[in-house]
């Protein structure tokens, strides 16, 4: 078993939104986060995720809970799987009851690839194709440039060093097929993946002998999940967050002579493709994103389908297309570096880009392609908001040279979760404020029992005496603790006041019903009548009793 302090420790350096947002894309909602919930299908927002208490909480389907349990639930683990995954995502090493078990994060991967530096040393040929490419000995050495030599090399490196062939395999370095191991990196020159927090997690390889794969990247494996990973952003995240901007390219090389020139805010895809998955991690300090790719059919197409993604998203930002066979890395290479900064400073917005691309897909001399450019562009704009739908309405029929009049959009605004929203503004406010207060503040406990009982809250008694009991992770009390319209009381004097009101209140409600009773005998109305005025009066005077 795993042991409490191990869990502990490793629960202390998890931020559930840098989890949670690693997973599924989180925006910005007062000092909480939302989102569709993933455990249910849903098309508002109902799904919150609180850093100040570190929980999630859907007010549609009740699911909620603590880092570890979004792993649980998300990618079907039992608790142990995924405290293990958790561990190796923060490079953290779990201690077990068993000492047996007690061994520290596989090193197969540092190791090798610490092997695949080396190498690069005595390599010419791959020597040979960096200076080629005009990449300094500082950004070999700051991106772990690197050179995977055969197969069998690999292998018996692997043996002679003892390192767990078993561990190789899990990480992606080397395959099994038909009875025999293999290295999944041959002759290539080697590029790190790492994760946003900086663990290494897998490779890119470029071939340099002519193979038929010009690139290749590590397999799928529990770490590596190339659609939620970019290239450098754990050495981009610092600047991006300083100069509010990410620029996203198509490869190793334009990031890395990008960051040579000093846009320290370059990453890549691995591939050409952008993902609804990256954008969890896009979306962090909420930068303004360019799309930097080659004017070639396929970059083209790429940063069609990237700007649609972004802006229907809602993502501010535009494309730099680079024409006549030219990338971010050539121009760096030939001291374009001020052209560079121009481009990427006057990039065309998403939307323009999306609407340009569509309208030149279509031969607008033909009424009936210029039919269906308008359509196709209608059926984009519908995407985005109302606002920005009225906004570039003109601008679709001034490309099209047609009037606006022809442009028929069908607003639709995003809808409000009225319920969530209005779940919390009648009259039992103040129980809930009660319940959060205990969950929050457990040291009044005693002081609120001394003067109530759960059985006197109309509304909420099962989530006082949940909070009571200290049943945290109870859906209802999520529910409670992550509603920032509900506010805790911060100390004594407005707790005795908040007590004081709400006990006048439930004894005047008392006397009333005391006084209209007619099954109870005279004498003990006059009892009650005497108690309710009693405890009435000491309030006034405020005095809890």
């Amino acid at each position: 078993m795993i042991t409490q302090e191990s869990i502990e420790a490793l629960k202390a350096r998890l931020d559930v939104v840098d989890v949670v947002g690693s997973y599924i894309e989180l925006k910005k909602a007062g000092a909480n986060f939302k989102a569709p919930c993933p455990f249910h299908d849903e098309k508002t927002a109902s799904f919150v995720v609180s850093p100040a208490k570190q929980i999630y909480h859907c007010f549609g389907c009740g699911a909620g809970g603590d880092s570890v349990k979004f792993v649980m639930e998300y990618e079907k683990l039992n608790y142990p799987e995924a405290l293990e995954k958790l561990a190796d995502s923060y490079n953290f090493s779990l201690s077990y009851t068993d000492n047996k078990h007690n061994k520290p994060r596989s090193q197969v991967m540092d190791k090798i690839n610490e092997w695949y530096q080396k190498l690069l040393t005595t390599n010419q040929t791959a020597l040979s194709y960096i200076k080629d490419r005009g990449i300094y000995e500082s950004s070999v050495e700051k991106f772990g440039i690197g050179y995977a030599p055969s197969s069998n090399e690999t292998i018996n490196y692997i043996k002679n060093q003892f390192l767990n062939m078993g561990e190789a395999v899990e990480a992606g370095i080397v395959g099994y097929d038909g009875g025999r191991n293999f290295a999944r990196f041959i002759e290539r020159i080697t590029f790190p993946i790492h994760s946003a927090n900086g663990t290494l997690v897998g490779f890119g390889g470029r071939t340099i002998t002519g193979h038929q794969a010009k690139y290749v990247n590590s397999p799928e494996t529990p770490f590596f999940n190339k659609s939620r990973l970019l290239y450098a952003y754990h050495h981009a995240k610092q600047a991006l967050y300083k100069t509010n901007e990410i620029i996203i390219t198509e490869g190793y090389l334009d990031v890395i002579m990008l960051h040579q020139a000093g846009f320290n805010n370059a990453v890549a895809t691995l591939g050409t493709a952008l993902t609804p998955e990256h954008l969890p991690l896009l979306r962090k300090g909420e930068p303004r994103v360019v799309m930097a790719y080659d004017g070639d059919k396929a970059g083209r197409n790429a940063a069609l389908k990237a700007s649609k993604l972004l802006s229907a998203a809602g993502f501010i930002g535009g494309v730099v297309i680079f024409a006549e066979g030219l990338d971010p890395a050539d121009m760096v290479k030939n001291g374009a570096t001020e052209e560079l900064s121009n481009m990427f400073r006057e990039a065309k917005p998403f939307i323009e880009f999306v609407l340009d691309e569509i309208i030149s897909l279509h031969n607008l001399r033909d009424p009936k392609a210029k039919e269906s450019a308008m359509q196709e562009g209608v059926a984009y704009l519908k995407t985005l908001s109302a606002l920005l739908q009225e906004e570039y309405k003109t601008y679709l029929a001034s490309c099209l040279g047609i009037s606006p009049s022809f442009i028929r959009l069908t607003n639709q605004t995003n809808q409000i979760n009225t319920q969530f929203l209005q779940k919390n503004t009648h009259k039992d406010m103040w129980e809930l404020s009660l319940v959060k207060t205990v969950l929050e503040h457990p040291n009044f406990i005693d002081q609120i029992l001394d003067v109530l009982d759960p059985s006197l809250l109309q509304f909420h008694s099962r989530e006082f005496k949940l909070a009571l009991a200290g049943e945290t992770q109870a859906p209802e009390l999520m529910a409670i603790l992550i509603d920032e319209s509900i506010t805790s009381l911060k100390d004594e004097d407005a707790l005795k006041a908040e007590l004081i009101t709400f006990l006048s209140r439930y004894y005047e409600r008392e006397l009333k019903k005391v006084n209209m009773q007619t099954n109870i005998s005279f004498e003990e109305k006059a009892f009650y009548i005497r108690q309710f005025r009693g405890k009435i009066s000491a309030l006034k005077k405020g005095i809890l009793k």
